[in-house]
């Protein structure tokens, strides 16, 4: 079992660096240990747990909410709607199951060698790493000339409780619940905490989100968080920020949550808890210590700015080196990292990495917020336009929101674009490659956008960058 690369890791990082370098010419292998009800299914944490599922149930509830709040306006009713919930679940299962299959598909394609069970090194031998495969106690021994680290990320627990996905849940939990809870408490407003409150919410759990820090989803521009947390509100969804958690008490068929919102002491009684304060990088069992491997301060995997490590021909990528916790930003990633390997020269930006979180309305961003570019010191434009003049918008009946976006004031080149609307994480695509290909606003107005469509409205913010907005 001598191979030319060896990647550990079969999820959206993994899996594509795998086929990158199957394609180009290198004969290839992909450790992976990720088990599903019992059995290993490649895809890792996003396709099993995490992005794929967790959109199923959203596209599952909206439908529901939309059945029983918003198809009336259509003149679409019916008397006494029910969900499913086991049947909600198995179609998300079965999305799994395909996807993964999928996957194996490919690699059966580009005669990748698929490899299951727990990854560790052993030793460094004349130049290769000889890694020891651990399946279900049956172990078999890999040499690799190269070796590509995609092991991805797992949720950070809380100190004052056990996740037992019973009653305290992350985010593998959060995806099977088999009934609505009456009271769902979470913990964490970040992509998960919103995401999974926004689920259990539109099906009828009463959810109250608690988050540490004191702004809500600080990561995104101010304007848009601020749109986004009006619109949960109203759907029901409690936030309380700047919250400090206390004692946890998990009872058999309740936990309560004691904290302190900034002024007292205050208890909380749900049935179930949902843990989304975070990952952390997944380098457990890896027997680093074996081949010299560093780490960060952070206790994530150290790379440079090509993904190397300090050891030669090994590499690393995805959520367990820096950078955001994106399956996108993974893929990218692998990809180049397999290229660099083949002598190729692509590049890698930061700055036109896009953020989706599918809430509804959704959110999605990419480049600079107004506050990072106040805080650099750097001179811009905006423009704004919103989705509630938008006839495409109307007729879906989803007119929230807006798209904004930030160019400098004196090149105009495209800083940051910034959306909260309808199917915003499609829209932002047309931001990332106007962003890619350093477009000006003045660019995105020229560029002819078909009526009627939702895409409309970036066209009018670019205008606005120019005080000529034509419909607002």
């Amino acid at each position: 079992m001598d191979f030319d690369i060896v990647v550990i890791g079969g999820g959206p990082g993994g899996y594509v660096a795998a086929i990158r370098a199957a394609q180009l010419g290198f004969k290839t292998a992909c450790i992976d240990g990720f088990v599903r009800d019992g059995r290993y299914s490649l895809g890792g944490t996003c396709l099993n747990v995490g992005c794929i599922p967790s959109k199923a149930l959203l596209q599952s509830s909206e439908n529901f909410a939309e059945l029983t709040h918003s198809f009336a306006d259509h003149g679409i009713t019916c008397d006494n709607p029910k969900i499913n919930i086991e049947k909600m679940l198995k179609r998300k299962d079965d999305i799994i199951s395909k996807n993964a299959n999928g996957i194996s598909f490919l690699f059966k394609k580009n005669k990748i060698t698929e490899i299951h069970g727990w990854a560790s090194f052993t030793a460094e031998e004349s130049g290769k790493y000889l890694i020891q495969v651990d399946d279900k106690g049956t172990k078999q021994n890999i040499i690799a000339a190269k070796v590509i680290i995609a092991t991805g990320s797992t949720p950070r627990e809380l100190q004052q409780v056990k996740i037992d996905n019973k009653n305290i849940l992350d985010n593998t939990g959060a995806l099977d619940l088999s009934s609505v809870p009456k009271d769902l408490c979470i913990i964490g407003a970040g992509v998960i905490g919103l995401e999974m409150g926004s689920v259990w919410s539109r099906l009828g759990s009463n959810v109250t989100i608690l988050e540490a820090a004191t702004q809500f989803l600080s990561t995104a521009d101010e304007q848009v968080a601020k749109e986004l947390h009006k619109h949960l509100l109203k759907q029901g969804i409690n936030i309380k920020t700047g919250v400090q958690i206390g004692d946890i008490n998990n009872k058999s068929d309740s936990v309560t949550v004691h904290y302190n919102d900034g002024k007292d002491k205050q208890e909380l009684h749900s049935d179930k808890l949902i843990v989304a304060v975070g990952r952390v990088p997944n380098i457990e069992g890896l027997n680093i210590e074996a081949i010299g491997l560093k780490l960060d301060e952070r206790g994530f995997i150290n790379v440079n700015d090509l993904n190397q490590t300090n050891l030669p021909n090994v590499w690393a990528i995805g959520d367990c080196v820096r950078g955001p916790m994106l399956a996108h930003k993974a893929s990218e990633e692998g990809v180049i990292v397999a290229e660099r390997i083949a002598g190729q020269q692509p590049h890698f930006d930061f700055n036109t990495i896009p953020w989706v979180i599918y809430t509804n309305p959704e959110i999605a961003w990419v480049g600079k917020t107004e506050k990072q570019l106040k805080d650099s010191g750097i001179a811009y434009k905006k423009g704004v336009a919103n989705f509630m003049a938008n006839g495409r918008a109307l007729g879906l009946g989803n007119s929230v929101g807006f798209v904004k976006i930030l160019s400098d004031e004196t090149t105009d080149r495209i800083l940051g674009v910034h959306m909260v609307g309808p199917f915003v994480s499609e829209l932002i695509t047309e931001a990332v490659v106007a962003m890619e290909f350093m477009a000006s606003s003045e660019d995105l107005a020229r560029i002819i956008h078909a009526h009627p469509s939702l895409s409309e409205v970036i066209h009018e913010a670019a205008l606005a960058c120019s005080d000529r907005q034509l419909h607002g």
